[in-house]
């Protein structure tokens, strides 16, 4: 009966993973970009001030950037509050605290869907959620998601991430420029998708909101983490898909097979790991647990994109902490779980979630 059961699960392994690579290779457009340190982009970076190395080669700089931006993460993720807050019709534009040479991009757009009265939530109290999509995400896509919590009467502002849908730049297919070879530009990306957040949330209050929460899927869902870590008003978390460390994701993930091919003549994991660690929640996990949060860690048990080994470490992080969450390990990967019957499964784990701590 035993060899039986291990017959069966791999042969389901087997099968959900090839359900993957098929997924996977629908996206056709996926462009090698050159390997660049991008340097350039640091510059309004506060604690790094202008690109003075001081004699250090391009990497060791970062190294210490990075440093330097872990150890003065409230500096490096503060901002000020927008003063163009605009909600016209069903979306909410303001200028972004963080300036680039993309103007599309410099205009946030955040989708609005207002708590709605229903049987089981009559009165729709002050409470929101933003909810953070996936990479390379549409703008139709998470909008049933964001219907379904506002008929909770949870209200639900769909962020738009920087360089997707109507903020990408003209010359672009995918949102390469949120995550790429370039290795500052992901991180000045991945700054101004938590400063986007944390000035949604200005927005929220601003309206009245007063309990807030955040749901993050995938590159979202690291976004959302790092948002969280430094803001205590977001009380009640999703993580939809979860890691540790943002290089070992795009080094190991099936959809970023690309960037690595531009990555490895250059740097090694453990390198990588070190210029990007301002962006990987892993430096953070204790700053998060210093706030009263509420969580929920979903993952997929045989995700090619972020590997079940990585999410397990989160969940074992958050266990050595005792934190409060919740665990959902599903029977799917990463690009199944948008797909039936799983969309459901986590649909539901997500708004029982949402209903139960908010």
């Amino acid at each position: 009966m035993h060899v039986q059961l291990s017959a069966l699960t791999e042969a389901y392994r087997q099968w959900m993973h090839a359900w993957e690579a098929r997924l996977c290779s629908r996206a056709t457009d996926r462009v090698v970009r050159p390997f660049e340190w991008g340097l350039e982009w640091t510059r309004n970076w506060p604690s790094t001030g202008p690109c003075d190395r001081d004699g250090q080669n391009e990497e060791a700089w970062l190294r210490a950037v990075n440093q330097a931006a872990i150890e003065r993460s409230s500096e490096f993720y503060g901002y000020r509050t927008p003063a163009d807050f605009w909600l016209y019709g069903n979306v909410l534009r303001f200028t972004s605290a963080v300036d680039t040479p993309y103007a599309e991009n410099n205009t946030v757009q955040a989708q609005w869907f207002p708590a709605k009265a229903s049987p089981m939530e009559p009165k729709p109290g002050k409470k929101a959620v933003i909810v953070l999509p996936h990479w390379n995400s549409r703008a139709e896509q998470h909008v049933a998601l964001c219907r379904g919590i506002s008929v909770l009467g949870i209200s639900t502002l769909r962020l738009s991430l920087p360089y997707h849908d109507l903020r990408m730049p003209p010359e672009l297919k995918r949102a390469d420029y949120a995550v790429s070879s370039n290795v500052a530009r992901t991180i000045d990306a991945t700054r101004q998708a938590v400063i986007d957040v944390r000035c949604c949330l200005d927005w929220l209050e601003q309206q009245g909101y007063e309990k807030l929460g955040i749901v993050g899927t995938s590159l979202g869902s690291c976004y959302a983490f790092l948002a969280s870590a430094h803001d205590e008003r977001l009380e009640v978390n999703v993580f939809n898909h979860c890691s540790t460390q943002f290089a070992d994701v795009v080094w190991t993930g099936l959809s970023t097979q690309h960037i690595r091919q531009s990555l490895e003549g250059m740097l090694r994991l453990e390198d990588l790991r070190e210029v990007w660690g301002a962006i990987s929640p892993i430096h953070y996990i204790h700053r998060f647990a210093n706030m009263r949060k509420r969580s929920l860690l979903v993952y997929g048990k045989y995700d090619t994109t972020f590997l079940p080994e990585f999410s397990k470490q989160v969940v074992d992080g958050f266990r050595e902490l005792d934190l409060d969450h919740d665990v959902a390990a599903l029977p799917c990967g990463h690009y199944t779980l948008g797909e039936t019957p799983f969309k459901f499964m986590d649909g539901y784990h997500i708004c029982a979630f949402l209903k139960r701590e908010l």
